[in-house]
């Protein structure tokens, strides 16, 4: 799977599974435009792999638009940018709704109707794939917010598949399990927590974030091109057992 000459926009690339998102495409020949609210990760970025950078805050719904408007034109989306507010049901709050809601699907929701709006005008085409978890489909303690934003994401997920669909614009999910990232390290760096959560994995493992790119890249790629409106489990098995 090749992407020379293609272009790819993808949100949260400067850690965890968009920047391994970044190095993928990159190292298969795509131009990166990366977005990120940290500038020494764009920076890095840049260095690395020459991907163009976009500093924003995708909490804010203007700068996402104007962001995206900044990103231009471009063949493949990714939308990985994703944060949690560990809260329980009895202590979820206001402002830990409204920043998880925020970025994980109000964002995502504006940069897919962004990127789709410029490929109609440039005659359609073009892939999106949105970053679920398993989250939304099994309860997990403290993820009241973030069950809530990745199921709706994955709901959204096949209503732009199938508007979108007619211009030629495919739209899928993938849903990982626990990826070895800076936020799942927050959430699952307790082993009394994480250990029985290993164990319901058939392949008795979690998913690294280079593994989870390697299945968006599959998605994007023409090797799917009849693929549209899937949510794909990154999972090792968990979601079979």
């Amino acid at each position: 799977m090749q992407f020379s000459g293609k272009t790819v926009i993808i949100t949260g690339a400067g850690k965890g599974i968009g920047r391994a998102c970044a190095r993928l495409m990159a190292g298969r020949g795509a131009e990166v435009v990366a977005l990120s609210r940290t500038q020494s990760d764009l920076d890095s970025l840049a260095a690395e792999i020459g991907a163009r950078g976009i500093r924003v805050d995708l909490a804010d719904p203007a700068a996402t638009r104007a962001a995206m408007a900044q990103a231009g034109t471009a063949d493949y989306l990714i939308n990985s940018a994703g944060i949690n507010v560990l809260e329980s049901v009895l202590d979820m709050t206001e402002a830990g709704y409204e920043a998880v809601l925020g970025i994980n699907l109000r964002a995502a929701l504006i940069c897919c109707q962004e990127f789709a709006r410029a490929r109609v005008a440039a005659g359609g085409g073009g892939a999106i794939v949105n970053i679920t978890s398993i989250a939304g489909h099994r309860g997990f303690q403290d993820h009241l917010c973030y069950a809530a934003s990745k199921a709706g994401l994955e709901g959204a997920t096949r209503v732009l598949a199938k508007e979108l669909g007619p211009h030629g614009i495919r739209v899928n999910a993938v849903a990982p399990t626990i990826t070895l990232t800076e936020l799942a390290a927050e959430a699952w760096s307790d082993p009394a927590k994480s250990q029985p959560m290993m164990v319901r994995h058939p392949l008795n493992r979690f998913a690294e974030a280079e593994e989870v790119a390697q299945s968006i890249a599959l998605l994007l790629s023409d090797d799917s091109r009849m693929v549209s409106g899937a949510v794909l489990p990154v999972d090792g098995g968990f979601l079979a057992v």
